[in-house]
């Protein structure tokens, strides 16, 4: 097991993402532990631990893309615009048909205008928007831009009073998939929420390298490497021993080749510091080895 890296786990249904950070410091010995993309407890699938150093990669990660597998169910609509909330309208959807979901949902493709859960993380003047709706406040946020690369309509089940439709999408960091079932519900004039979603990606992290809740109390899990981890997620900056030193006091290198955030990283696979080019060098936005 490394001293900083990354955990993938697969989060089972009922629990918060702080409860698998919580199993997670009790196994790996640390308290410095965070989590890349909350799931909400009704949701599965990858959640991306960072600890101790690999925490300071977390928001990288968390603003990567994201893929899922979700259940929108259509006839009724809840306050929280999934399963778990109190249902505040029932519609007849026996009118509606195939063409016309397929039709909604595509377009929601591409770059659109999303209006987030008002249960949700999004915070509204330092708080938390589900924390305003949970003591009676009335909350809309306001509509952001996101992107939806994938939307594909896997099944649709009409049942006696409700259309469960299967489907899935990959989506730049801050889309809903909620709002996907509410939007959708609230087009087509008889509300929706969502019943299911599984996250299976998240930047490059899938479900092949996740371990299951059983795996990680019993220690039968593997960790990432830091370094490993930043090679997929930057442009990689191989760096000599004169620079590592100098990048070990904070000092600049010459410029990366162009804008991007670069891992420097040595012949020994260390990540020493993240660079990016800031008045004609390259300069250490995070460092990773102290100087010695």
């Amino acid at each position: 097991m490394h001293d900083n890296g990354f955990l993938v786990v697969d989060k089972e249904p009922g629990m918060t993402s702080h409860d698998v950070v919580a199993i997670a410091r009790r196994v790996l010995g640390t308290r410095k532990v965070g989590h890349a993309g909350t799931l909400d407890p009704m949701a599965t699938g990858i959640l991306v631990l960072g600890f101790n150093n690999g925490t300071r990669l977390l928001q990288y990660i968390t603003d990567g893309d994201k893929s899922y597998q979700a259940t929108v169910v259509l006839g009724s609509a809840t306050v929280t615009d999934d399963a778990e909330g109190e249902v505040i309208s029932v519609a007849d959807t026996s009118a509606i048909t195939d063409a016309q979901i397929i039709a909604e949902l595509l377009k929601m493709r591409g770059t659109i205008m999303q209006r987030p859960s008002s249960v949700s993380a999004v915070k509204i003047d330092g708080e938390r928007a589900y924390n305003r709706v949970r003591s009676g406040e009335e909350v809309v946020l306001p509509s952001r831009q996101v992107t939806i690369t994938q939307l594909d309509v896997l099944n649709i089940k009409h049942l006696e009073k409700s259309i469960e439709i299967e489907i899935e999408v990959s989506c730049s960091a801050g889309t809903f998939i909620r709002a996907i079932a509410r939007d959708c519900g609230d087009a087509l004039g008889v509300g929706g929420h969502l019943n299911k979603l599984r996250r299976s990606r998240i930047a490059g992290f899938d479900l092949d390298s996740a371990a299951t809740l059983t795996q990680l109390k019993s220690g039968e899990f593997s960790t990432l490497d830091l370094a490993d981890v930043a090679r997929t997620t930057f442009a990689v900056r191989d760096i000599a021993l004169d620079e590592k030193l100098e990048l070990s006091f904070g000092r600049t290198l010459t410029a990366n080749p162009d804008g991007r955030i670069y891992a420097a990283i040595t012949p020994a696979n260390e990540l020493i510091a993240l660079l990016q080019n800031v008045d004609g060098k390259a300069k250490p936005i995070a460092v990773f080895a102290a100087a010695q």
